[in-house]
C-alpha cells in the first residue's frame, strides 16, 4: 500500500514539475516575442526619426547619432530573435523526444490489447460467458466470475480509450511541431533579413564616420558647446528646486533647502510614487532615448564625453509630454534658451518635463497619470522633437531608467 501512494506521489511531482516547466516556457516566449515587438517598433520610429532629419538636411553629427541608435537598437532585435529561435530549437527537441515515447507506448498498448482481444475471443469460442457462470459451483462462484467478466471489459475499454487517448497526443504534438517549425524558419528568415539591413547600416555609418574624422576638431567644438547647453540647463533646474524646497518649508515652518518637510498626506503620495519603481509609464506615448542619464563617452567623436542630469527623448512632431503619476504642479518657467518647463510634485519626488512649446495645465493643479501637461519643441539645432525629462528625490537627481518600465 505504501509503495502505491509513493507511487502516485511521484508520478504527481513530475506532472506538476512538467507542468510548471512548460508554464515558465510559455512565459518565457510571450516575454521574447513582445520585446521583439517592442524592438521592431523602436527601429521603426528611430528610422522615421532619421528619414525626417535628412529632410531637413541637419548635420552629419545628429545622422551618425541617429544611425548609431538604430545599429544598436537592430542589434538588440537580432539578439532576442536569436534567443527566441533558440527557445524554439529546445521546445521542438523536447516535442520530437516525446514523440518517439508516445510511439512506443503506443505500440505496446496496441501489442497488449491485441493479445487480450485474441485471448478474449478464444476463450469465447470455446466456452461462452453463459456456460461459464452456469458451470459455477455455487452462487458466490457465481457472482465472482460474473464481476471478473465486468472488469475484464471494463479493462478492455480502459485500454482502448487510453490508446485513443495517446493517439490524439500523438497527433497534437505532430501538429504543435509542424507549426513551432514554421516559426522557426519564419524567424530565422526574418533574422538574415535584419542582419543584411545591420550590414547595410554599418557601411552607411562608416561613410558618414569617415567624413566625421575629417573635421572631429568642429564636431568636437560643437559638442562641447551642446554639453555647456546642457549643463546651464541642469544648473537651472537644480537652483529651481532648491528654491522650491525653501519656500514649500518656509510654510511649513523649516529652513532646509534640501529637503522637503511632508505632510502625512504628501508622504503617503511619495510612497506610491517609490512602490511603482521601474513601472512608471513613459512620459511621451511614443519616443526614443537619444541621451541617456549620467557620462558617456560619444559613440563617435572619441575625445568627447556628454552628461545629462535626466533622459532626451526623440518623440513624433506635435506630441505631447504626460505625467508619469499623479501629483501637483509645483513650477511653471521658461528656461532661457529652453522653451518651457513643467515641474509636478509627488511629495518629495519631483518629475520634470522640459523643452514645451505650449502648457496645458496652471500651477498648483492638480494631475493625473497620463494627464496631457502641454506640447514638446522641436530642437532648432537638430530639428527633432525632444523632451528633456528629469527626475528628483528632493535635490538628489534620479536615473529615470531605474524608474520608467522598460526604458
Amino acid at each position: 500500500m505504501k509503495i502505491k501512494v509513493l507511487l502516485r506521489h511521484s508520478v504527481f511531482a513530475g506532472f506538476l514539475l512538467l507542468s510548471l516547466h512548460g508554464f515558465s516556457q510559455d512565459n518565457k516566449r510571450e516575454e521574447l516575442e513582445q520585446r521583439r515587438l517592442e524592438l521592431q517598433q523602436e527601429i521603426k520610429r528611430i528610422n522615421s526619426l532619421r528619414t525626417s532629419n535628412l529632410k531637413k538636411e541637419k548635420s552629419i553629427l545628429t545622422q551618425v547619432e541617429d544611425l548609431d541608435q538604430q545599429i544598436r537598437s537592430t542589434e538588440k532585435l537580432i539578439r532576442v530573435t536569436n534567443q527566441q529561435a533558440n527557445l524554439l530549437t529546445r521546445e521542438i527537441n523536447t516535442n520530437q523526444n516525446r514523440i518517439g515515447e508516445l510511439r512506443k507506448e503506443l505500440e505496446q498498448l496496441k501489442e497488449d490489447y491485441s493479445k487480450m482481444i485474441r485471448k478474449s475471443y478464444k476463450s469465447k469460442s470455446q466456452q461462452s460467458r453463459v456456460m461459464f457462470l452456469l458451470s459455477s459451483e455455487n452462487f458466490l462462484q457465481a457472482y465472482k466470475r460474473l464481476q471478473y467478466m465486468k472488469q475484464y471489459a471494463n479493462y478492455r475499454h480502459q485500454q482502448g480509450e487510453e490508446i485513443k487517448a495517446r493517439t490524439e497526443e500523438l497527433q497534437q504534438l505532430n501538429q504543435s511541431l509542424a507549426e513551432q517549425k514554421k516559426t522557426k524558419d519564419k524567424l530565422i528568415a526574418e533574422n538574415r533579413k535584419t542582419r543584411a539591413q545591420l550590414e547595410s547600416s554599418r557601411k552607411e555609418q562608416q561613410v558618414l564616420i569617415a567624413e566625421v574624422r575629417k573635421k572631429e576638431g568642429q564636431f568636437a567644438s560643437q559638442l562641447r558647446k551642446k554639453q555647456q547647453e546642457i549643463n546651464s540647463i541642469d544648473r537651472e533646474i537644480e537652483r529651481i528646486i532648491e528654491e522650491a524646497i525653501a519656500a514649500s518649508n518656509k510654510a511649513e515652518g523649516s529652513t532646509s533647502r534640501s529637503v522637503f518637510k511632508l505632510t502625512p498626506e504628501a508622504k503617503a503620495l511619495a510612497a506610491d510614487f517609490e512602490k511603482n519603481k521601474g513601472k512608471l509609464p513613459w512620459p511621451v506615448r511614443t519616443g526614443t532615448v537619444v541621451l541617456r542619464f549620467g557620462t558617456q563617452p560619444h559613440p563617435i567623436v572619441k575625445t568627447a564625453t556628454m552628461n545629462s542630469n535626466g533622459v532626451r527623448i526623440a518623440t513624433d512632431p506635435n506630441s505631447k509630454a504626460r505625467a508619469v503619476f499623479g501629483g501637483t504642479v509645483s513650477e511653471i518657467i521658461a528656461v532661457k534658451g529652453s522653451s518651457l518647463m513643467v515641474m509636478v510634485r509627488h511629495g518629495d519626488y519631483i518629475t520634470i518635463y522640459n523643452h514645451l512649446e505650449t502648457v496645458d495645465v496652471r500651477k498648483g493643479q492638480q494631475v493625473a497619470l497620463g494627464q496631457d501637461l502641454g506640447s514638446i519643441a522641436i530642437n532648432k539645432t537638430d530639428g527633432r522633437t525632444t523632451l528633456y525629462f528629469v527626475m528628483y528625490k528632493n535635490n538628489q537627481k534620479l536615473n529615470p531608467e531605474d524608474w520608467i518600465y522598460q526604458m
